[in-house]
């Protein structure tokens, strides 16, 4: 039999033999998304619940803040809006916040075993995208509390997960590359972080973009990757669109870009991450 044949199913983890070198990687990466997982919900009563709970309660407090005290209830569904709004950006805020130090927080396993580094920030991304997918089951009791039924349009959602997966990917590539040299990129992201999120229609209107004064900044808002991630995510989900032609190219071509720029600084840059972690 070959030495590189698995010959026992019940050999442990730690003794598994891979066919190929792309085998081993999907291993890792189900096994490092399944230990965040668990380590997440630990000595959790609810456990996984709270990914249903969490977006559903953080609706509640929002929407009865910005409805009553800034007068937003005039935007239509305005509950399904910010929950659809927040869970798009939980994946996007939740992947690169741990993406930026997942390079960092694997140097114990980076040093002992030889294994292809971008499975660390692709994890990360995949293991927000699973949050998500749990938390798809409090989007679905808001469409049912507002009368909101779901439409043929709602096949389109594996399109935006793809692209923002795909934006996610080459940013959380970028960031972690970039903090295995510089440390000030950790601190540094949580406030551009904070910025970008201010500047994302999530619990705002999207109309008020027309009402920003400058002509340059309203054209930046509209190309921020995140509006059109989540204007898409609206379309689907509330208006029963199809979303138009511009928010369908910028969000394949922001993961395009992401990608390439993070694949390019990151392979360019892993031989050197043992002499800095």
């Amino acid at each position: 039999m070959d030495a590189n044949t698995v010959e026992s199913p019940s050999r442990p983890a730690s003794l598994q033999v891979w066919n190929t070198p792309r085998q081993k990687t999907l291993f890792i990466l189900r096994q490092l998304v399944t230990k965040d997982f668990k380590l997440k919900y630990r000595r959790s009563v609810l456990g996984v619940v709270w990914s249903v709970l969490n977006p559903l309660l953080m609706m509640v407090v929002m929407s009865f803040v910005f409805s009553f005290f800034l007068r937003y209830a005039e935007i239509q569904h305005y509950p399904l809006y910010l929950i659809i709004g927040n869970i798009t950006w939980a994946v996007f805020a939740d992947s690169t916040n741990f993406g930026v130090t997942s390079i960092i927080d694997a140097a114990g396993l980076l040093k002992k075993v030889k294994v292809n580094k971008v499975v660390f920030p692709v994890e990360k991304v995949l293991f927000a995208i699973v949050n998500f997918g749990f938390s798809l089951v409090a989007v679905l009791i808001v469409m049912l509390w507002e009368g909101v039924a779901p439409t043929p349009y709602l096949l389109l959602l594996p399109i935006v997960l793809v692209t923002l997966m795909g934006f996610c990917v080459g940013l959380g590539m970028f960031l972690g590359a970039a903090a295995v040299f510089f440390r000030d990129v950790i601190h540094l992201w949580g406030v551009i972080l904070m910025a970008w999120m201010y500047a994302t229609p999530i619990f705002w209107p999207q109309s008020m973009i027309k009402d920003v004064p400058f002509v340059v900044v309203q054209k930046l808002m509209y190309l921020n990757p995140m509006y059109n991630y989540i204007n898409f995510m609206r379309n689907i989900f509330i208006d029963g669109v199809m979303p138009g032609p511009k928010t369908i190219a910028l969000c394949f071509l922001w993961a395009l870009v992401s990608l390439a720029i993070g694949a390019l600084v990151f392979h360019k840059n892993e031989h050197k991450f043992i002499l800095h972690i």
